[in-house]
């Protein structure tokens, strides 16, 4: 079915400058995703990662854990910039004053 140019449901796109990965997420985070969100930070080795989750719409328990297992993987290195469902949602689960999370 065309979709006339909407927007996609997910998409993980990776950028890297030296040492520093950025992965730009838009759309759902969500069971089905979360692993792709995942894996594609998970690609490379990077000294710095930036997690920017601005244009992400949804965001349930999957993407949560998977956030977690990469602020475990990355310590001290790890970004993320949430849009502001991502951060509701973050909050909800007593996760807001992480010090990878930098609000919206």
């Amino acid at each position: 079915m065309d979709q006339g140019g909407a927007p996609p449901i997910f998409s993980a796109n990776a950028e890297t400058d030296g040492d520093h990965l950025s992965v730009v997420v838009t759309g759902e985070v969500d069971m089905a995703t979360a692993d792709t969100m995942l894996e594609t930070v998970m690609r490379e080795p990077a000294g710095r990662v930036t997690l920017d989750l601005r244009a992400v719409t949804f965001f349930d328990s999957a993407a949560i854990h998977a956030v977690v297992r990469l602020a475990g993987h990355y310590p001290d290195v790890l970004t993320v910039l949430p849009s502001r469902q991502v951060n509701r949602v973050l909050e909800i689960a007593g996760l807001g004053g992480q010090p990878w999370l930098r609000p919206a």
